[in-house]
């Protein structure tokens, strides 16, 4: 069985030379990100693939470190910044847990498109929380399959095993709805200060480290 570097390996130059799925719910969530990002911050990229939306937000920061779990997305990544000029962006092949550890206290954790394929999901947004000082930023989009009407639900529960067989689908998938997924961020110690649905099957979420002592407020 593949591990989940090689595959993301083996499909990392047809993913950065793919287009932008729903270019208008990706520039949405781009505009708000950016504005919630200082000239000061340092801000750290859990999964950046090949370094689109690091370099999109690299002039809104004092520095970005982008990471992913394939070498060959980093590769890309690298030559991207090389060609775009940004002195400020760098990348790093890690994994999630071993990017947490390996930054520099970041500002801002942002994660796109990421945790839906970490096999223990709920565990990465503790250390998340743990990674930032009080008030630091969390910013993630998350496909929520869960979401989707039950036809739906049975065809990516059908179609993903199949395609993991064939090499076309990484090893761990997740499905979880909006609601569960907002429920796991605040558990972790956050408080969601922004949300929505763009595209329609993902939840973006930009939640803030609460100080300590601070009760969540029940709902």
């Amino acid at each position: 069985m593949k591990t989940d570097a090689a595959f993301w390996d083996g499909v990392a130059p047809k993913y950065g030379g793919q287009a932008i799925s729903d270019e208008a719910a990706y520039e949405l969530t781009l505009e708000r990100s950016a504005s919630y990002l200082a000239p000061e911050h340092r801000v750290l990229e859990l999964g950046c693939g090949t370094g689109s939306t690091a370099l999109r937000l690299a002039g809104h920061v004092r520095e970005i470190l982008g990471t992913d779990i394939s070498p060959k997305m980093v590769e890309i990544a690298r030559g991207r910044a090389a060609e775009a000029e940004a002195g400020n962006a760098r990348f790093e092949a890690l994994d999630v847990m071993a990017a947490l550890d390996r930054a520099e206290r970041p500002d801002v954790i942002m994660g796109h498109n990421i945790f839906h394929l970490i096999e223990d999901m709920p565990a990465a947004f503790p250390a998340i929380h743990d990674a930032l000082p009080e008030g630091g930023l969390f910013i993630s989009k998350t496909p929520c399959l869960k979401d989707v009407g039950a036809l739906k639900r049975l065809a990516f529960g059908a179609l993903i095993p199949l395609m993991r067989v064939f090499g076309k689908a990484p090893r761990h998938v997740s499905f979880v709805t909006s609601r569960a997924l907002e429920a796991q961020v605040e558990a972790a110690g956050f408080e969601i200060i922004e949300a929505l649905s763009a595209p329609t099957i993902s939840r973006y979420i930009v939640a803030r480290k609460r100080q300590a002592g601070m009760v969540a407020a029940p709902k």
